[in-house]
């Protein structure tokens, strides 16, 4: 599963990320990192070509959306984090919770996640 800084990894051609995915059963986006990512190209000069890129992209990929389910692994997450003062970004517990409800692997060069109970974190 990747995170927003894998995706812009990849649209940027890192051949490392490109690896990873292409070793890994997937490739699993998160909703929540199409909001990111997408938020991000809003102030893009060649926007439209990126978000035609992204829509292409959420097609291929396999997309995970939030639910119930993921909603209670979040409250789970937020709270061991709160327990031992460890807080990480909102969006990124999300992305935790999505990861861990699928039993998947996180893609990211973001080392907080690293805190995440049940998590597996790769990195490149």
């Amino acid at each position: 599963m990747l995170d927003t800084n894998a995706v812009s990894a990849f649209a940027e051609g890192n051949p490392s990320v490109r690896e990873k995915i292409a070793a890994w059963p997937g490739p699993y986006l998160p909703v929540i990192v199409i909001g990111e990512y997408r938020f991000g190209l809003l102030g893009a000069r060649d926007r439209e070509r990126r978000l035609a890129w992204l829509k292409e992209l959420s097609g291929y990929w396999t997309v995970l959306e939030i639910s119930a389910d993921t909603a209670a692994t979040y409250a789970e997450i937020r709270q061991a984090l709160k327990e031992r003062a460890t807080p990480i970004p909102s969006n990124d517990v999300w992305i935790a919770a999505l990861a861990r409800q699928h039993n998947l692997s996180i893609l990211s060069d973001d080392a907080h996640f690293d805190r995440v109970p049940g998590i597996r974190r790769i990195s490149w």
